[in-house]
């Protein structure tokens, strides 16, 4: 049995909460993946899903832009609620979930297209059609992805030219562009170089005045270096959460311990 939440969860309750996972489970088909899950996500701060492969964090991230949702049988119970609204209610139109959560994928996957055409998408999605109006956003977004300096002058070029991490920060301003309220990363720096992987975690950094992420990642190097909070997951369930220097530092389950240590893994 996997130790349940610790003591040092109880540093989340004086900060301000973005997001709630509330008695959540998650399973594909007869597969019960995430097991009556708890959590806070604070607002404007990064926190960091770690844990052992297969042991749930990116099913869990998932389910904060609703994703599962495309794939028949999966189901879940529970609620996840970004501010007050519970994004998993079957009256809440998925969309418009994945409007307010944005999410960029461990390998860069922008879309065919040009550069603008990338960064557009969601606005277009939504319906705008105003020259101007996309104008404004898409140099915003690539300005708040460190990225408009690289490419004004080529917006008509075809994504596919930039480097790996040029593509990858092409997806974060993709994901910035329709003002999301929380932005998922899986892995997102595991395909780059260590150049690249500085430039995304800058990134990163600077974005939390203006959003609140969630990073799913194994390396517990960048978990220390950009996370605020850290919650360490173990076979679907949630072992342990709390602010990052504490989870190093001084964690209070055994579990916790032997994950960071490396003893398991």
């Amino acid at each position: 049995m996997v130790e349940q939440l610790s003591d040092n969860s109880a540093n989340l309750e004086s900060v301000n909460s973005k997001a709630e996972v509330k008695n959540f489970n998650f399973y594909y088909g007869n597969f019960h993946a995430i097991k009556n899950v708890n959590l806070t996500i604070p607002e404007q701060k990064i926190t960091a899903l770690i844990g052992p492969s297969g042991c749930g964090k990116t099913t869990l991230l998932r389910c904060f832009n609703r994703l599962h949702d495309l794939y028949p049988g999966n189901r879940y119970d529970g609620e996840i609620r970004v501010d007050s609204l519970n994004i998993l209610s079957p009256t809440v139109d998925p969309i418009e979930v994945r409007m307010r959560v944005s999410m960029v994928f461990q390998k860069p996957n922008p879309f065919p297209k040009s550069i603008y055409e990338n960064v557009v998408y969601g606005l277009r999605v939504r319906g705008e059609r105003n020259r101007t109006i996309l104008d404004e956003k898409v140099e915003k977004a690539l300005q708040d992805a460190a990225l408009w300096d690289e490419v004004k002058d080529r917006l008509n070029n075809s994504a596919y030219e930039l480097s790996g991490g040029q593509q990858q920060r092409l997806c974060i301003a993709r994901a910035l562009v329709t003002e999301p309220e929380i932005v998922l990363f899986d892995e997102p720096t595991s395909a780059l170089d260590p150049i690249a992987t500085n430039s995304i975690e800058k990134l990163m950094s600077g974005l939390q005045q203006k959003v609140t992420m969630i990073i799913v990642t194994h390396s517990m190097q960048q978990a220390a270096r950009i996370s605020d909070y850290i919650a360490f997951m173990y076979l679907g369930e949630m072992v342990e959460s709390g602010l990052t220097e504490e989870i190093f530092d001084s964690p209070s389950q055994d579990r916790t311990k032997d994950y960071i240590s490396g003893r398991i893994g």
